[in-house]
């Protein structure tokens, strides 16, 4: 399972955009985006900004790790 913060730096090299519009949507500094993306969690709230942002819903990948990690453990 990749850590949010990759899959939020991943989303946003596929879509092209720079460091520098993701700082300014979510009104913060391009240092705090470069420490977003070494984090393992963050708080739901920021989630949706970013969901609404890159208009990607990050809840449900991180819902399908969960029942993915879910069905790995019952077959065993």
């Amino acid at each position: 399972m990749k850590s949010i913060g990759i899959l939020i730096k991943e989303e946003l090299e596929k879509q092209e955009r720079s460091v520098s519009w993701f700082a300014r949507k979510l009104s913060c500094d391009r240092s705090n985006v470069y420490r977003l993306f070494q984090k393992e969690s963050i708080d739901t709230h920021l989630l949706v900004r970013i969901s609404l942002i890159l208009n990607r819903d990050f809840f449900s990948d991180l819902s399908a790790d969960i029942h993915l990690s879910d069905s790995e453990d019952n077959q065993a």
